[in-house]
């Protein structure tokens, strides 16, 4: 059944454009934002349920005993109720949780069933004769634990027990040094040729360095360069059906480069396959991975602006000359705490002399070979970076053109061993295209306004889900613009209700375009309290957005 779309009205606002965008005037609004909102509804738990994985021990497996207590100290033989066994079977539902599957089988008597869940917690149940018990649990950490389940027949004076070890299906990240993983070019790790049209290159993950076997998802900067004809990347997870969903769009003559979060195929590998007419050269970049382990959880913030070099922010006030780095403190600043490991940023290049590309590092680093925004002189053009943060809790940002560029950093999220968030990997889906009279999953039609927004709910209804991984991209452009991405503050009901109030025009970037052009940008997009994301038209003409999801992060939801 299609999706139901409401046309809402907004209440006037006005809002400076402080996002990065040379040449536009930087006006009041003459009117309301334009704002479409599509209700869609969605079960993230089914959404992610590839990725959930069921563990079992059977009714064989349990353990005979006599009763605890009394009866076992005077060593009472366990004769009583003889067929008394459980069968465990163990489900994921989240991130952190699962659901247990304890099937009892017994005579006709009062038992009593102790769940160890093997992370210091226990539940008691009771249960008379054969029994179906269906406790749920959630984990405060994602990784593997071992769960015990006694069942005591006390009149009987028997005890039996069984226990199955299961994995969460969330995962947390460990930074990596920035590694050039593929070059098509110089033939590293790869035949040095280039990729043909509707051919890949599959990038070996797991068991690379001081990667391990069993990585899950891994962070990748893509770039695609030496480009005769127009086409898109897509990144996916070897061994799986490839998706609807592109990474990276791209133009004859154009180096085009986008962060990309994707899953890792059960033999440790990802694909890059080449959608384009003509071949290209592709080049990959690893900062970090997911696994289903303790490490650093996730936290996203409201894009924040740290680094702005045409104001002096978190810099000196100037471009950054050619061939120079420069320091920023991240932690400790603007909300982000001390003790961060890596941070989540959207950096941006404008008005470059000449072309060349940027390199975010960690501070006290080495520069490392790898790129993570390409431009070329006069172009304005935005990334998402994942970084390792320094000892100091600093990064570095190397201008490594020739001649000056302002750059912009706005920072979106961090990743701490005190974070919450577990990354659920998707295979990725197409949940929104402005061009598809179908909409994709979320069911909207027709372009963005000029200076409006799209807020589109994802996973409204389930509060542990805190941000998404998405792909935007921008096409049929009509004029030169940027698109924000926030949280929005209503929820769902308040659209349908008509009390909805207009969000504040954000201020950050997410990324930049010019009349005409296709862009694409990775954004890991917080959906605030409510789960809407709203997806703004900063630009004064209308324009397409195509936004595919390929993860989310889930926080522990721990009941009292």
């Amino acid at each position: 059944m299609r999706s139901r779309r409401l046309v809402v009205s907004a209440a006037a606002i006005v809002a400076a454009v402080v996002g990065v965008l040379p040449g536009t005037a930087q006006a009041a609004d003459p009117s309301a934002p334009a704002v479409r909102q599509v209700t869609k509804p969605a079960d993230p738990k089914k959404v992610g349920a590839s990725n959930f994985r069921t563990f079992t021990s059977g009714a064989d497996k349990s353990t005979r005993k006599a009763a605890s207590g009394a009866a076992r100290a005077a060593g009472v033989a366990a004769t009583g109720n003889p067929d008394l066994q459980v069968a465990l079977s163990a489900t994921n539902t989240g991130a952190h949780s699962l659901q247990l599957w304890a099937e009892v089988t017994s005579a006709d008597a009062a038992l009593e069933v102790t769940v160890s869940w093997g992370d210091g917690k226990v539940e008691k149940l009771a249960a008379s004769g054969s029994a179906q018990l269906l406790p749920e649990h959630t984990y405060a950490e994602v990784g593997e634990y071992t769960i015990k389940v006694g069942v005591n027949d006390v009149a009987n004076k028997v005890y039996i027990e069984n226990e199955v070890t299961v994995e969460t299906s969330g995962s947390e990240f460990t930074p990596y040094e920035p590694t050039r993983l593929l070059d098509t070019r110089e033939g590293f790790r790869a035949p040095k040729a280039k990729v043909a049209p509707y051919g890949s290159a599959r990038v070996k993950i797991g068991g690379y360095g001081t990667i391990p076997a069993g990585v899950r998802a891994v962070v990748l900067n893509v770039t695609v360069t030496n480009t005769t004809s127009a086409g898109h990347i897509t990144a996916f997870d070897t061994g799986n059906q490839r998706p609807n969903a592109s990474n990276i769009n791209f133009e004859p003559g154009q180096t085009v480069p986008n962060l990309v979060v994707v899953p890792v195929g059960n033999d440790g590998s990802v694909d890059l396959y080449n959608a384009g007419w003509e071949s290209v050269d592709l080049i990959a970049d690893i900062t970090g991975y997911f696994m289903p382990k303790a490490a650093n959880g996730y936290t996203p913030m409201d894009p924040t602006r740290f680094v702005d070099t045409r104001e002096g922010l978190g810099t000196t006030k100037g471009q950054v000359p050619g061939q120079t780095s420069f320091g920023t403190q991240i932690a400790g600043l603007r909300g982000v705490p001390q003790g961060v490991k890596a941070v989540a940023l959207n950096v941006t290049v404008t008005g470059p002399k000449e072309a060349g590309h940027l390199i975010v590092y960690p501070g006290g680093g080495k520069i490392p070979l790898a790129s993570n925004v390409n431009f070329t002189a006069g172009q304005t053009v935005a990334n998402s970076v994942i970084v390792p943060v320094g000892a100091d809790g600093s990064i570095n940002i190397r201008n490594n053109a020739w001649a000056g560029a302002d750059v912009v950093v706005d920072v979106v999220g961090h990743y701490s061993p005190a974070g919450k968030g577990a990354f659920m990997p998707l295979s990725p889906m197409r949940w929104l295209d402005t061009r598809d009279p179908e909409g994709a999953i979320s069911g909207a039609y027709g372009p963005i306004a000029g200076r409006g927004f799209l807020a589109v709910p994802f996973f409204p209804e389930d509060g542990a889900v805190t941000a998404y991984v998405l792909n935007t991209t921008v096409t049929n452009t009509a004029g030169g613009g940027f698109l924000s991405v926030a949280p929005d503050p209503n929820s769902v009901a308040q659209y349908e209700k008509g009390t909805a109030v207009t969000p504040a025009r954000p201020g950050a970037s997410s990324l930049n375009w010019t009349k005409g052009k296709t862009v694409p940008n990775l954004v890991q997009a917080s959906g605030g309290q409510n789960g809407i994301v709203d997806f703004w038209n900063q630009g004064w003409e209308k324009t397409d957005l195509v936004v595919d999801i390929s993860g989310y992060y889930e926080n522990p939801v721990i009941k009292p």
